[in-house]
């Protein structure tokens, strides 16, 4: 009788959850295997395509004031196509209510690329991130539809922020579809580019940054930012204050 053969793939897949040494059946995929690939898929293309329900976000951050605004893009179809009408405020926008003194810092919550991450994380964070920055002004959170990174750059511009902090929905993956990513920039003004900025990624559920965590690397990178008066490059994170999850410098 002979001996069963020891899976050599076993502890890799222990280590990671990307889709190695699945096995196979015939010349194809075992079907569960084939399955759950599917499902995947399909689930990050629903992500893309979802629209946020911004009725329900807004109940989720109440009672903070919130502002809606919407991107160049008319709709997800442009803004697929066009990534740079996302990136910009819809034609003739103006930034109501008015605000008497400029804020220190400016919270802008964009749809991106993941509805989902949006939708599920969004809310908490924003709420975690502004309890860890009492000693700040903040001005109401910003809600735009349509909307990629840079698209904070020009609402905080208009508002005079020193600091702009947006959260969006990074591009799902075949892992996870829900991540959200936090995007920190310094004096916020049109034609930043993404070495300007830094980014804290993978704030998700499923094995990535929880929501204090988050909240305390926003925290330090703003205090930090503020202090010296940069974001980006030069801005780098002190791993023995937060740990040795990586910020990273990402493009949008």
């Amino acid at each position: 009788m002979s001996t069963p053969t020891k899976d050599p793939w076993a502890r890799v897949r222990a280590a990671t959850p990307a889709r190695v040494g699945l096995g196979r059946s015939g010349t194809a995929l075992p079907t569960k295997h084939s399955l759950e690939f599917q499902y995947a898929h399909a689930r990050a293309r629903d992500a893309v395509h979802r629209q946020v329900d911004l009725a329900c976000l807004e109940d989720d951050l109440a009672p903070l004031e919130v502002v809606r605004v919407n991107s160049a893009a008319a709709d997800r179809a442009t803004y697929l196509r066009r990534p740079d009408l996302g990136r910009r405020l819809e034609e003739g926008s103006r930034l109501s209510p008015e605000i008497s003194t400029a804020p220190d810092i400016v919270f802008v919550i964009a749809d991106g690329l993941s509805a989902d991450a949006v939708q599920t994380h969004a809310a908490a964070v924003t709420r975690a991130a502004m309890e860890a920055l009492p000693e700040f002004t903040i001005a109401p959170v910003f809600l735009a539809s349509q909307a990629r990174v840079a698209i904070g750059d020009e609402i905080g511009a208009m508002l005079g922020a020193r600091l702009v902090i947006l959260l969006v929905g990074e591009r799902p993956g075949l892992t996870v579809a829900d991540s959200l990513g936090a995007y920190l920039t310094y004096r916020p003004e049109v034609g930043r580019r993404d070495s300007e900025r830094n980014c804290i990624s993978n704030i998700h559920g499923q094995g990535g940054l929880d929501y204090a965590t988050a909240a305390r690397k926003i925290a330090w990178l703003t205090r930090e930012a503020l202090r010296i008066g940069v974001t980006g490059t030069a801005l780098k994170e002190d791993a023995e204050v937060l740990g040795d999850t990586t910020v990273d410098i990402l493009p949008d």
